[in-house]
């Protein structure tokens, strides 16, 4: 691994991609030297068992989540760069973005990484970031922001508001406009990462047991993330009827 502006590369196990639903590839034989799943611990894995979990899924939904990317020829780049970023006091999270060059991006915290307590919950997290890119999400979002900002900076312009108002009613347009569309977005990356998880070889309904220890965002009207139980239910039905319940 090397760095690179404050984050480890995960150099990818295997060239080339596969087809959803191939034969899952096996765990490494360091898997097999430690306990990777906390209930077999009784509590948070150790930082070799996380990272031994870490490495098997990028080898495992990396090589799907780009075969799924190219299936939709969304014009987009499908050539998926998993990182680290290990920056100093970073909160378990992890995002999505798109480099300079286009490549799509797919970054995790180390806390995210430790805190996870099997590796269905890594690749949920993993397939979900992915989804992101494959709906075209980054892109959406600024549209809406943009067209939110010019709505409220045209109405607040036309009421006769000066300068400095009509730059806070832009900002506050954009913020709107992103947030109308988050929560959707969020349910549309979850069902499309539960099918990437799905053909992986890894339980995208398990994976969802991270929800269980985040705060609930619940059903406020300005959140950016919908109730965990509405995400839950949605990966659980989306994964029946992959396997024809």
């Amino acid at each position: 691994m090397k760095r690179q502006a404050g984050w480890v590369l995960v150099t990818a196990l295997l060239a080339g991609c596969v087809q959803p639903g191939i034969t899952p590839i096996p765990p490494t034989d360091s898997a097999a030297q430690v306990l990777t799943d906390a209930s077999q611990t009784g509590g948070t894995l150790t930082s070799r068992a996380a990272a031994v979990n870490f490495l098997t899924v990028v080898q495992r939904v990396e090589p799907v989540a780009e075969a799924f990317c190219r299936s939709k020829h969304i014009g987009q780049r499908c050539d998926f760069q998993i990182v680290i970023d290990d920056r100093p006091g970073q909160p378990a999270n992890a995002f999505q973005t798109i480099d300079k060059a286009g490549r799509p991006i797919i970054a995790f915290s180390l806390a995210l990484i430790a805190d996870a307590r099997n590796a269905d919950e890594i690749a949920f997290v993993m397939g979900h970031e992915a989804a992101h890119h494959i709906l075209g999400h980054i892109p959406k979002q600024q549209q809406s922001a943009l067209s939110g900002a010019m709505m409220a900076g045209i109405l607040a312009a036309a009421s006769g508001a000066g300068q400095d108002e009509v730059q806070q009613a832009q900002k506050l347009g954009a913020g709107l406009a992103t947030r109308q569309f988050s929560k959707e977005y969020e349910l549309e990356a979850d069902a499309i990462g539960a099918e990437i998880t799905f053909h992986a070889g890894y339980d995208p309904v398990i994976g969802t047991g991270f929800f269980d220890r985040l705060p609930d965002p619940g059903d406020h009207f300005l959140g950016t993330h919908p109730a965990n139980r509405q995400r839950k239910a949605l990966v659980a039905a989306v994964v029946a009827k992959l396997r024809g319940v």
